[in-house]
């Protein structure tokens, strides 16, 4: 567990936030961190996918699984963000 909590420690996305935001200032900011949030629940069906998947068809085959369907999900997440206008 503490491994999993060091993993998502939120260190990546604070030097993230700190370098868009004194690059490009609020506003890309707050547009990031909402691309971040959309993005995660491709993110978490990846994570299940090796959850799932793992003791079924071992290692290379869950994660080559898991993140086609992470890309898969991504770009559709993308494409309906864009065809609304966000």
């Amino acid at each position: 567990m503490l491994a999993a909590f060091v993993a998502t420690f939120p260190t990546m996305t604070a030097l993230t936030f700190t370098l868009v935001y004194s690059k490009a200032g609020q506003v890309a900011t707050v547009n990031y961190a909402k691309g971040l949030l959309f993005m995660t629940p491709p993110w978490i069906i990846y994570v299940l996918c090796l959850i799932f998947l793992l003791p079924r068809w071992g290692f290379v085959k869950s994660l080559t699984v898991g993140v086609l369907t992470y890309m898969l999900l991504a770009g559709i997440v993308s494409i309906v963000m864009k065809h609304l206008g966000r």
